[in-house]
């Protein structure tokens, strides 16, 4: 299917606080309680819509584990968004503390579950749409890939006529 935009989404967070099971309720919209250790980085994604522009989310699971790190920060560079996740029955961030951290850094602040699928999408949407938004009022240069953002097949006219550059093209061989 055609986008007109791919954002490249990372989902960052202590091990076993829900990471994969936030991208599988989003990607595949079920919920999976035992779920093994991401090793590196695990990938999903989604297609939606906004402002009736098809935008696909392509989104980078990193392992939580400390022994991990050095990796998984490679996939920070050129990301357009990031879900920084951690677990709420743990008590190590209160609320206020969550809501005041994303004030102080002009972020989205949302409590979110894998589990009963609460505020899920609104997590992924919502940014998605900021970072469109910022697209629209010339914040960010689609040319620029280093954020994390590809202009697709299907509608956009970037600077090279509405392709992305790559060699693949969607459905099919040649035009």
């Amino acid at each position: 299917m055609s986008y007109a935009y791919l954002f490249k989404y990372i989902v960052i967070g202590d091990t076993g606080v829900g990471k994969s099971c936030l991208l599988l309720q989003f990607t595949d919209k079920r919920f999976q309680p035992v779920h093994d250790l991401t090793i590196g980085v695990e990938f999903g994604a989604r297609m939606i819509t906004i402002d009736n522009k098809p935008i696909k989310l392509q989104i980078w699971d990193t392992a939580g584990q400390e022994s991990f790190r050095s990796i998984t920060r490679s996939y920070y560079r050129g990301a357009a968004g990031a879900l920084l996740v951690y677990d709420i029955t743990r008590r190590a961030v209160s609320t206020e503390e969550g809501e005041q951290f994303a004030k102080e850094n002009g972020l989205i602040f949302m409590e979110a579950s894998a589990k009963t699928a609460q505020n899920v999408e609104e997590a992924f949407i919502s940014t998605a749409a900021t970072i469109y938004k910022k697209i629209q009022e010339g914040v960010f240069d689609v040319s620029n890939e280093s954020y994390g953002i590809k202009v697709g097949y299907g509608g956009i006219p970037g600077p090279s006529g509405g392709r992305d550059g790559s060699a693949s093209q969607a459905g099919g061989c040649c035009s």
